[in-house]
């Protein structure tokens, strides 16, 4: 008969056989545009993959074969469904696998703090079908110290003995959608578990499925470090927006600056400005850094300033187009503007917490009327803050030229600039994208 350490023992090794003979079922929780692509790479590396969603009609279009993600290609989904993939709403899913990887939502709520409802409502619909021996990885972005002071209380109520009959790690997503250059593979992955046997066997699961799993010394490390990753760039961009309104009260190109700026080889690294941030990341993860310090005592002046001077980028660049068209001896009120691009970066059709749409928003209220462009999104979707009755528009010579002002948000590689070049009457440009100088070209 074994004891209990034996017990413990032969369910860690039956995890890491069945992992190394990818034997072992993984299970994703949360199928967007972080859980899917992770989903399919354990698919394409042999595993049986199970994806739970709360979205019966995701659940249903991706058991048919059919992708709601751009860069995800139905073709390389169908490949994976039925043979080793396939999704269900049903949490009760879990109680037959092995891993189980959670990429929900961490947004924020109206007072900027962290909403963690998502992480709790799927932990909980979890609980009652985890099993011994199993392996949950936390993978939604959040402050320091989510896994072991909310995730970690939740499995022990449930009499889980983590690190020696259960083992919960966290791993920061690190998707870029749109990215050419780096895929779910190519992405260098950083590992922490709530003990060392908890890291031993988060870094086995996505060894398997990454070409390179950095371990850290803790879950709140690991919390940390993705958060750093996402305030860098926000503070880097929140710069270059200053700097940006600086240059143009000088009559200086920004654009310009950063181009020679970046011939230097040592000491310096470029961003661009535009018309405000967007996406999952870069608006929303820095305050969770802010609400957690302040536990601490500790105000955190940079990640503020630069979250202040990021947001005022859309009513910035509404200033501008109203500046562009009085030159023009018009108003807002009654124009016929064109938007280009509401994704909120180029090459992808992802609308969260996109600048594009809070200029329409700005936009509307000024008595605009308006239409849109962006080739990533036929339709304008519901969205819970927005509410525009639109459809992409093709661009044309005759249907440019019947605009008052073009104002490009978001700079899709599909777009031909030199039709929009030739055929705009007024051209609002936040990206930089026309460099030569024209008389109907503003940057702002």
């Amino acid at each position: 008969m074994l004891d209990s350490s034996g017990h413990v023992t032969n369910l860690r090794m039956n995890l890491f056989t069945k992992i190394q003979k990818k034997s072992a079922i993984v299970g994703v929780v949360g199928l967007g545009y972080v859980g899917l692509p992770l989903a399919l790479r354990f698919a394409e590396v042999g595993f049986q993959v199970v994806g739970i969603d709360i979205d019966e009609k995701k659940v249903n279009q991706l058991n048919r074969g059919e992708s709601y993600i751009g860069t995800i290609s139905s073709h390389s989904l169908a490949k994976a469904v039925p043979q080793k993939f396939s999704a269900t709403t049903d949490f009760s899913a879990a109680k037959n696998l092995d891993a189980i990887i959670v990429c929900v939502p961490t947004p924020l709520n109206k007072y900027r703090e962290p909403d963690l409802s998502f992480v709790h409502a799927t932990i909980d619909s979890l609980l009652p079908f985890l099993k011994k021996g199993q392996l949950l990885s936390l993978e939604s972005t959040t402050y320091p110290g989510t896994t072991d002071e909310e995730v970690l209380p939740k499995i022990q109520s449930a009499g889980f003995h983590v690190g020696e009959d259960f083992y919960l790690a966290f791993s920061p997503e690190r998707e870029d959608p749109g990215n050419p250059q780096f895929s779910t593979f190519t992405t260098p992955r950083i590992c922490s578990g709530i003990t060392a046997s908890c890291l031993e066997a988060a870094l086995a699961l996505y060894g398997q499925a990454i070409e390179t799993v950095v371990p850290v010394s803790s879950t709140r490390v690991a919390e940390m470090t993705k958060l750093l990753e996402n305030i860098h760039r926000s503070v880097n961009i929140g710069l270059v927006n200053e700097m940006k309104m600086v240059c143009d009260k000088m009559g200086i190109d920004i654009h310009e600056v950063i181009r020679a700026a970046a011939t230097k080889p040592f000491g310096f690294a470029s961003y661009f400005p535009g018309p405000g941030v967007g996406g999952h990341c870069i608006p929303i993860d820095p305050f969770y850094l802010t609400w957690k310090a302040r536990e601490f005592g500790v105000h955190t002046h940079f990640i503020e300033l630069a979250g202040e001077i990021n947001s005022q980028m859309p009513a910035w660049v509404v200033g501008k187009i109203s500046e562009a068209l009085n030159q023009q001896a018009k108003s807002i009120h009654g124009s016929q503007i064109l938007i280009l691009g509401i994704a909120y970066k180029k090459n992808v059709d992802d609308l969260r917490e996109s600048p594009s749409v809070e200029v329409m928003d700005l936009l509307q209220d000024r008595g605009a009327q308006l239409a849109y462009s962006d080739p990533h999104i036929p339709v304008f979707p519901k969205m819970r803050k927005h509410h525009f009755e639109l459809v992409h528009t093709p661009l044309t010579q005759m249907r440019l030229a019947e605009f008052d002002c073009v104002v490009l948000l978001t700079d899709h590689d599909q777009f031909d600039y030199d039709l929009i070049l030739k055929s705009s009457k007024l051209i609002v440009d936040t990206r930089g994208k026309f460099i030569q100088p024209k008389p109907h070209i503003v940057r702002a």
